[in-house]
């Protein structure tokens, strides 16, 4: 009968002991010892732990890091005042409430985005006090709604104070958004410009230092933005890795008039690779889609890699509005693909609880503390004081 009892805890004891890391507290409890993963490819949370909670907000952030994820991704944006906010579109209609609130009504402009003439509530025509009025909404319809309205727009400095406060390492993934639209609209003293304020935000927490450095390893950072302009010119600011963002390769950069087809090529690569360590292309890219199938993949992968570039895929996704018909609807059998075939080095997912399960469950027994002589030994341990109950 004890043993009957007793059983429930002798399986969470194995549990705990089988598991390639150990299960994380929630940000603020315990101390922070551990350390950032850098052995397989690194669990991304694409504006956070977005799958389940409104993206870009504190507590998308805090669930990512719960979830164990290695870095909380954000977009830098800027509000009239010049303040540095973590947001995605230039516009706010699609992810808060704006549009219901009378005293905006006639905020709405249209400006010229990207060649495109885009009407909406653009963040750098708000201050930061009023932008913190507003309430995040999920971005898509068909996720869950139950937290509509509830989390404010947060800043970039609270984005870092989320990261720095957890219980472990964790790093911090941000992207340089739309900085010649930026520049544009919203002026700094002293001839600053938005990349200044972002790498004086980065310095001012202690963030630097050249990738799997010790400074680095204590406060790990990737910059990452679509504009290769905004990389090279903070080369000389700061020597944080960054990560060249790649769209789909017919659309042209917002700042060389590039294609990001002429910007995977060799030549290209063999240009940006000094002042960048990686690529983050769109998925599709990669392996182009017909009819929602994966066709074969293209060799933009191994072309990295030759010119020792890491790769950092997006966006992974649940939903089978996104899952290729190649994966049957299930979301593990595409990280399996993609890590083991194509070989990535990094994956920006909206879902960093399954990722993070994913590379559980597959992760070797290397540790010999864990070989299986030794757990067995342990489940003895455990059941011994029992039998003989």
């Amino acid at each position: 009968m004890l043993l009957t009892k007793c059983l429930p805890l002798i399986c969470l004891s194995l549990l705990t002991l089988c598991t390639g890391r150990p299960l994380y507290p929630l940000p603020g409890q315990g101390t922070k010892s551990f350390k950032l993963q850098t052995s397989r490819p690194y669990n991304i949370a694409h504006r956070g732990s977005n799958g389940e909670i409104p993206e870009e907000t504190a507590a998308a952030y805090l669930r990512a890091i719960e979830e164990g994820t290695d870095f909380i991704e954000t977009d830098i944006l800027s509000s009239k005042d010049g303040v540095l906010i973590c947001f995605h579109d230039v516009i706010l209609d699609q992810t808060t409430n704006v549009a219901s609130l009378k005293e905006f009504a006639d905020r709405k402009r249209t400006y010229e985005v990207q060649g495109f003439n885009i009407t909406g509530f653009y963040t750098f025509d708000f201050t930061l006090k009023e932008l913190k009025t507003l309430r995040t909404n999920q971005r898509y319809s068909f996720r869950d709604q139950q937290y509509n309205g509830k989390y404010p727009i947060i800043t970039f400095e609270e984005f870092i104070a989320i990261a720095r406060d957890a219980p472990r390492v964790v790093g911090i993934y941000p992207e340089i958004k739309n900085p010649v639209l930026m520049n544009q609209h919203v002026k700094w003293p002293g001839g600053k410009r938005f990349e200044d304020k972002v790498v004086e935000t980065l310095k001012k927490y202690g963030y630097g230092g050249a990738y799997l450095s010790k400074k680095w390893l204590r406060k790990p950072l990737f910059i990452q933005s679509f504009a290769p302009t905004s990389l090279v010119y903070i080369s000389d600011l700061i020597d944080s890795p960054k990560v060249l963002l790649i769209d789909d390769v017919t659309m042209p950069t917002q700042d060389t008039n590039q294609t990001y087809a002429e910007i995977t090529s060799d030549t290209y690569f063999s240009y940006i690779k000094q002042y960048v360590v990686g690529i983050g292309p769109w998925k599709d890219t990669i392996v182009p889609v017909t009819s929602n199938y994966m066709q074969a993949p293209t060799d933009l992968v191994k072309r990295a890699h030759a010119h020792n570039l890491q790769v950092h895929p997006y966006t992974y996704r649940n939903e089978n509005t996104y899952l290729h018909f190649n994966f049957s609807q299930d979301p593990y059998n595409e990280y399996e693909y993609w890590i083991n075939v194509i070989g990535v080095d990094g994956l920006f997912t909206d879902f960093t609880g399954s990722l993070h399960n994913y590379q559980e469950w597959t992760s070797p027994l290397t540790d010999t503390s864990k070989s299986p002589r030794h757990l067995l030994g342990q489940i003895a341990s455990l059941v011994l004081p029992y039998s003989k109950a």
